[in-house]
């Protein structure tokens, strides 16, 4: 089954995702340059990677979603999807509310706007493996024969 949004003949989503997946997670290492080095550079630029993230995983989202609702019911690529999403979403809120508490400082941030990234950061590794899942294995958005009860192999 091929994306139902796309753009010059590709899934408009999986062109997105990269964004904010990459952002987020670089405001991760700078989060963890910032704890080891001290430099206070490195909080600033953690900051308006997650306000950049948080822009990108907004924009892809919508496009997921119209993806999602494409997949038949019943199948386990629906299932995954459903995970995949949700999972996302709570990344999205994670990563927020590090962004809010940092917002009056962002060059040190509090202990809990660490904490929250850095879930945030654990919990997307595993939603974009759903992700890679869903596509890779499954073959959903990219492929009109896509097996949407694909398992391991």
């Amino acid at each position: 089954m091929k994306a139902r949004a796309r753009l010059f003949g590709h899934p408009i989503h999986t062109m997105l995702i990269v964004f904010p997946l990459g952002l987020l997670a670089t405001a991760v290492v700078f989060d963890l340059v910032r704890m080891f080095t001290g430099d206070p550079t490195f909080g600033v630029v953690a900051y308006w990677m997650i306000a950049a993230g948080l822009v990108g995983g907004l924009l892809a989202a919508p496009f997921g979603l119209l993806d999602w609702t494409g997949i038949p019911a019943g199948t386990r690529a629906k299932s995954v999807g459903l995970t995949h999403g949700v999972g996302n979403l709570v990344v999205v809120l994670l990563f927020a509310a590090s962004w809010w508490l940092r917002r009056a400082d962002p060059e040190a941030p509090a202990s809990m706007a660490l904490i929250l990234s850095f879930a945030g950061g654990a919990i997307a590794l595993f939603t974009a493996w759903l992700g890679g899942e869903l596509v890779s294995r499954m073959g959903v958005g990219v492929d009109e024969g896509a097996h949407v009860d694909a398992t391991g192999g």
